[in-house]
Formats: structure tokens, C-alpha cells, sequence
């Protein structure tokens, strides 16, 4: 049989990561991740696995972020039974992150049921519940940094810190005899990999010498000028102290894990040592204030530098848990700072403060982390003048900002440099977890100097590869699509929708009287007509 690997996720898009090996001593996953994004990318989250996930005897997980763990109670529910290998930092984060999800996707569904019950159309139901994913906890078994453990007879791995997020791993897996003249076959998986002066992780670790490794591209095609810890927050500062200028809003929209606790640690510094007006500092997640106690029961593991604890005790910082407290700071008025999730816009209490301040010329919009295509982060950023929230028009007056420090991936020369490291790799690399201009920016970069050109593989969805021969080979995987590959890289027809419905209302409110306006909806008509 070999070894092979199916790419279900992750491929050529940064959301879903999960990839299934094959072999006569198993079967794995390594993560098994939510999709994000258009819905129908988002669509595949509802629909069957492409393979059976009670044949599947182990899960490998990298890190806790839902976009490579947030399928894990779906999985359980469609009947996995075997393990959940990840770190101890992971699993505590795991925690609370599923049953989060679990019960973002019960009160999503309420709100859409209503609207479908409106409409005449048939109910829908969550992807899990909480108590489906609290349930999927009881499968987590916790490993060990740098240390082996057997997974099935013949098959072992190890995990490398990623420096990417608190209990992050790159993931190295030998299949015994596998390999070039009976050798291991061995594979690293990369995870995704912290970038250099990441705060509060350290940079990120793994030994050499593999058959394939498959890399993380999301951000490939990027060079970061180079930074310092100090750059990082005078750039910070600056940007809070043009908000401060302005007397709006700065609404700071982050995931609640990591990116959180990173700038609630400089904010936090940066008001005490008098660099930024003083103003409340509204974490509005309780996700995120529930990932913060998980911080500071891993402060040791974090970095020594930094008094994780002072900082968390800071009196500008207010944690609003329940729903009540959330709406109370939209009655707020001036200066102040909001950081909730998500941080791609998608979900949650940020989507309810964009709808009140996006359309305030007072107010800032601040972009701290990787946009993804179809996202309403990604619109924003790319200057969209005005955006649909939850079904509702919203004009786009704010400032909206970007800093790419408090990123958590590496870019181009740090991932190109991080691979190179990992040589000699003799047969392959594949791309993953990055966007079209991703994936062509680090294999240029790859190309050059760890591998030939001939070696770096950029799979698409769904792509199967045999493994053991001398070189990768496709098996074709074309009837085994979920999706065509177009479908996954572009903006689908429900962006172009909410694009034409936005463009239709401009249109028409810029027109001078009722005549002309009647005009247009008149021949919008007769072209809705020609269609039938």
C-alpha cells in the first residue's frame, strides 16, 4: 500500500487545515480544521469528510486555533474513536476554544432559523454543539515537546515547538521501512511557524534531514521590513495615539487566543509608561478572557522577559464577559479601546461594534493579523466603502488601519529560511495553508535554496499523493473533488451578490430624482427577465 497523503484542507487557502495519511499500519490526520471565508468554501464544514473517520486510529494536532482543530467534534460525532495527540498548552486552549465554537455555531443558527422560518425555508442545525464538543475533550492525550510517542505499530512522531501560539507544534512522523532502502519515511509538518520577535514565544525549533516537508505559505509572498520589539510598539503607539486624536472608537479586531494577550500586554505597558493616552481597554470575548487564565497558568512557558502577570493586572483593562456588559459599550462615547474576535471580522462581538462605529468618521478600525480572501477583514482592508453586516448595509467612514507585527506566521525570508534549515530534504515540499500569491512567493523563494524547483508541489484541494515512490506521484483525485479548484481559490457568487447589492444601492441613492431611479430598477428588471 505504501504511504500516501490527501491534502482536505489548507490547500490553496489558509483555512481547514487537515491532512489524511494512509498506510497499511494507519491511518492519521494531521489537524482538522474549519473552513473560513466564502460560504462556499464555508459550505464544506457542513457537508461528509472525504474519507471515513471512524477508519481513522489517531488525530496529530498542531495548534488549538479552529482553523486547524475546529472539525474535531464533527469528526467525533461521525464516529472517530481514536486519539487527539497535542501538547499540554493546546489541550488547555482546546478547552475552552471547542466549546466556544460549539456555542457560537447553536446561537448562530437560532438567529438563522428565525430569518429561514421568515422566509418559508427548512431549518438548519449546528455542525456540533457544545456539548458535542465538550464531549470531544475526553479523546485529547497530551505529548510532550522533542519526545517520541507511537502512534500505530510501525508509525512514531515527535513535536518541535512552532513559536506560533502558546502549545503550537511542528510535527515530525516516521513510517518504519518506508523510506529509501528500508529506511523510515519521514515527514515534517510545519504547522504554522511563529515569526522572529514574536512576543511571548520563542522562535521555532526542528531537527533535519527528511523525505518530504510540507510548509505553511500563508504569507510567502510578504517581506517584513526588518523589525525590533521596541519598533514594533512605537509603531503600536502611534497608531493608538492617532486614534486617541480622532475622540472615536479604536476597535482592534483579534483573535481571543494569543493575539489578545499580546496586546493587552503592550497596550497595557504602553499607557503605564504614560507613551499612549490612558483609556479603558474593553477585552469584549469571553473566549478570550477565558484563554488569558490559560496564559498565566503557562506563564512559565512563555517569555521570561515579559511580566505577563503585571500587565494582566493593569486598571485600564476591563473584561466584559456577559452579553449585557458587550451592549453597555456601545453607549460609550470618545476615546476608548475594544478588542474582540474575531480577527478576520467573520464572527462574534466585533461584527455588533463594526455596525456601530464603521460608519463614524471619528472612528479606527485596527487590522493586526492575516485577512482572509472573502472575509469581512479582507474587504475592509482592501478600502471597501461600504460592507453588509449580518444583512444590513453599512457605509465605511472609519480609518481603516493595518500593522503587521503582532502577526503570528513568518514571512517569506523567514519561512524560506526556516525550510532551508531543514535540509537535505530529499524529495519533496509541498505548499500549504497560503493563497494563490502565497504559494507562488515561497516556492520562488524554496526554489532557490533548498530544494529544485522540480521538488516544490503546490496542492490543490483534495490533491492525493503516493509517497513511496521515487518521487510524490498524483493519484487522480478529479471524481474525488469536493469542489472545483477555481471554487477555492476565487470569491464566490455570494461575494458577487453582496458586491452587485451594494453597487445597486449606490447607484441608485446617486442618481437626482425618482425618474432616473425608476429608470434603473426598470431595466434591472427586464435583464432578471431575459434570464428566465
Amino acid at each position: 500500500m505504501g504511504v500516501s497523503i490527501r491534502f482536505c484542507g489548507a490547500a490553496r487557502t489558509v483555512t481547514g487545515s487537515c491532512y489524511l495519511l494512509e498506510s497499511e499500519a494507519g491511518r492519521l490526520l494531521v489537524d482538522c480544521g474549519s473552513f473560513q471565508g466564502p460560504k462556499t468554501l464555508k459550505a464544506l464544514n457542513y457537508g461528509a469528510f472525504p474519507f471515513r473517520p471512524a477508519e481513522i486510529d489517531a488525530v496529530l494536532l498542531t495548534h488549538a486555533h479552529i482553523d486547524h482543530s475546529g472539525l474535531l467534534p464533527k469528526l467525533v460525532l461521525d464516529g472517530f474513536r481514536g486519539q487527539i495527540l497535542a501538547t499540554r498548552g493546546t489541550i488547555d486552549l482546546c478547552s475552552y476554544l471547542l466549546p466556544d465554537s460549539g456555542n457560537i455555531q447553536e446561537s448562530e443558527v437560532v438567529v438563522l432559523n428565525r430569518r429561514n422560518a421568515a422566509r418559508g425555508r427548512a431549518e438548519v442545525r449546528p455542525i456540533y454543539t457544545q456539548a458535542d464538543a465538550v464531549a470531544t475533550l475526553g479523546y485529547f492525550r497530551p505529548v510532550a515537546y522533542a519526545h517520541w510517542v507511537d502512534v500505530a505499530k510501525g508509525i512514531r512522531a515527535r513535536y518541535w515547538n512552532a513559536g506560533h501560539l502558546l502549545g503550537s507544534a511542528s510535527i515530525e512522523l516516521e513510517f518504519a521501512g518506508e523510506g529509501l532502502a528500508g529506511q523510515p519515511l519521514r515527514i515534517l509538518f510545519s504547522g504554522d511557524l511563529g515569526p522572529d520577535q514574536k512576543l511571548l514565544q520563542p522562535d521555532p525549533e526542528a531537527p533535519t534531514g527528511f523525505d518530504y516537508v510540507v510548509v505553511e505559505a500563508t504569507y510567502g509572498d510578504v517581506d517584513r521590513p526588518a523589525t525590533t520589539a521596541g519598533a514594533r510598539r512605537r509603531r503600536l503607539a502611534a497608531e493608538v495615539r492617532d486614534a486617541a486624536a480622532a475622540k472615536g472608537a479604536l476597535l482592534v479586531p483579534a483573535f481571543a487566543v494569543e493575539r489578545t494577550q499580546e496586546l493587552i500586554v503592550e497596550l497595557a505597558d504602553l499607557m503605564e509608561r504614560q507613551e499612549i493616552p490612558a483609556a479603558p481597554i474593553f477585552i469584549d470575548s469571553p473566549l478570550a478572557i477565558r484563554a488569558t487564565e490559560v496564559f498565566r497558568q503557562h506563564a512559565a512557558a512563555l517569555d521570561g522577559d515579559i511580566d505577563i502577570e503585571r500587565a494582566l493586572r493593569s486598571p485600564h483593562l476591563r473584561f466584559t464577559e456577559t452579553a449585557d456588559e458587550s451592549k453597555a459599550i456601545a453607549k460609550l462615547s470618545g476615546f476608548h479601546v475594544i478588542i474582540a474576535a474575531s480577527g478576520m471580522c467573520e464572527a462574534g462581538r466585533i461584527r455588533h461594534h463594526l455596525k456601530r462605529w464603521l460608519w463614524h468618521r471619528d472612528a479606527t478600525v485596527l487590522l493586526v493579523g492575516f485577512q482572509a480572501q472573502g472575509t469581512l477583514g479582507r474587504f475592509l482592508e482592501e478600502g471597501a466603502a461600504a460592507v453588509r453586516i449580518q444583512g444590513e448595509e453599512i457605509k465605511v467612514a472609519a480609518r481603516i488601519r493595518r500593522i503587521d507585527d503582532y502577526s503570528g506566521h513568518a514571512d517569506g525570508p523567514e519561512l524560506a529560511r526556516w525550510t532551508a534549515a531543514r535540509r537535505p530534504i530529499r524529495r519533496g515540499v509541498f505548499l500549504v495553508h497560503g493563497e494563490e500569491q502565497g504559494i507562488a512567493g515561497l516556492a520562488e523563494r524554496i526554489g532557490e535554496r533548498s530544494v529544485p524547483a522540480s521538488q516544490v508541489f503546490r496542492p490543490i484541494l483534495d490533491d492525493i499523493y503516493e509517497l513511496t515512490t521515487a518521487a510524490p506521484t498524483p493519484i487522480d483525485a478529479a471524481r474525488r473533488r469536493r469542489l472545483a479548484p477555481e471554487a477555492v481559490v476565487d470569491l464566490d457568487w455570494h461575494n458577487d451578490m453582496s458586491k452587485l447589492i451594494l453597487d445597486i444601492n449606490d447607484r441608485i441613492e446617486a442618481v437626482a430624482d425618482d425618474r432616473a431611479r425608476g429608470v434603473i430598477i426598470r431595466r434591472l428588471r427586464r435583464a432578471l427577465e431575459a434570464e428566465d
